[in-house]
């Protein structure tokens, strides 16, 4: 009886992992052929036209199986999608790489030796903790245009020396899931042109100017800034609650991330499956962005 159940156990167990292997494979929708070089690069416009994603195909990317896809094929989703509307409110966040890349962002190495302003003191590691938190846990303030990050554990960085405290303009604080969270790095929140498909606007969250937002904090805020390293972030939405994102330092591209809400995403998903039609805050461009819903029956 033992020697069964062990095996049953064992069994169970390999059953589990095949369906976590499962769950993180290559979401299956339509893409169009490309080569390595520039010129095998498929046209977004001609992209769209041949190949338009359904309903069906934006559900079936989670924030987990887009980092099993190349590179040119995350580009591929991006262009094909619009801004939709600004989000309000928290979202949890993570950065990815394509498929077969190193799964780390150093910014360190990004940085070099070209560090402005107060970032000549700041180095290694503390770069890199940076880079783990500006593309995680975020909060929209979609009436101010303004968003936040979400920071779950402010000791780690007042560890890392990365905070100056101001007794006179204390830290902001939010409540998610009946945990306090820190907010910092502000960033303004506009419309603005997709540096990687100009055809339509993206969703842009732009820290040049997060000193000028209410609550800015010079450490450790002003390192994502234009004395830092020009963060520049733009979005679109694959469907409601969930957001797929470009992230920039000085007009580099350098990772790609998600932002992730259930609650919108169970919300919006009935409306969503049965016209594919979202509110638009952004310039959807002249060639209008084509999402095929089945039809009932």
């Amino acid at each position: 009886m033992r020697t069964l159940t062990l095996a049953t156990c064992c069994t169970a167990v390999a059953l589990l992992l095949a369906c976590g292997k499962a769950d993180v494979k290559a979401p299956e929708i339509p893409f169009a052929p490309h080569g390595s070089s520039y010129a095998e690069k498929p046209d977004f416009a001609q992209l769209e036209y041949q190949h338009p994603l359904s309903v069906e195909d934006l559900y079936k990317i989670t924030p987990k199986n887009l980092s099993k896809l190349d590179q040119e094929l995350v580009d591929q989703i991006y262009a094909r999608l619009s801004a939709g509307p600004i989000p309000d409110g928290p979202y949890e966040g993570d950065l990815f790489f394509p498929h077969g890349e190193s799964g780390k962002l150093r910014l360190s190495e990004i940085a070099g030796g070209g560090l402005k302003g107060l970032l000549v003191n700041v180095a290694g590691k503390k770069l890199d903790l940076i880079g783990e938190i500006l593309w995680k846990g975020k909060v929209f303030f979609r009436n101010e245009r303004v968003l936040r990050n979400r920071i779950e554990d402010l000791s780690i960085l007042k560890k890392a020396g990365l905070i100056k405290e101001e007794p006179d303009n204390p830290l902001n604080k939010i409540e998610v899931d009946g945990d306090d969270q820190w907010l910092l790095f502000p960033a303004k929140l506009y419309c603005g042109q997709s540096l990687l498909d100009s055809r339509r606007e993206s969703i842009i969250i732009d820290y040049a100017f997060t000193d000028e937002i209410p609550g800015y904090h010079e450490m450790p805020d002003k390192m994502a800034g234009r004395d830092g390293f020009a963060v520049r972030d733009e979005i679109r939405m694959i469907r409601p609650g969930l957001y797929l994102g470009r992230a920039y330092i000085d007009r580099a591209f350098v990772v790609n991330f998600v932002l992730y809400n259930e609650e919108h995403d169970k919300a919006g998903k009935a409306a969503f499956m049965k016209t594919g039609a979202v509110q638009e805050d952004c310039w959807s461009g002249t060639q209008q962005r084509r999402t095929i819903v089945a039809k009932a029956g």
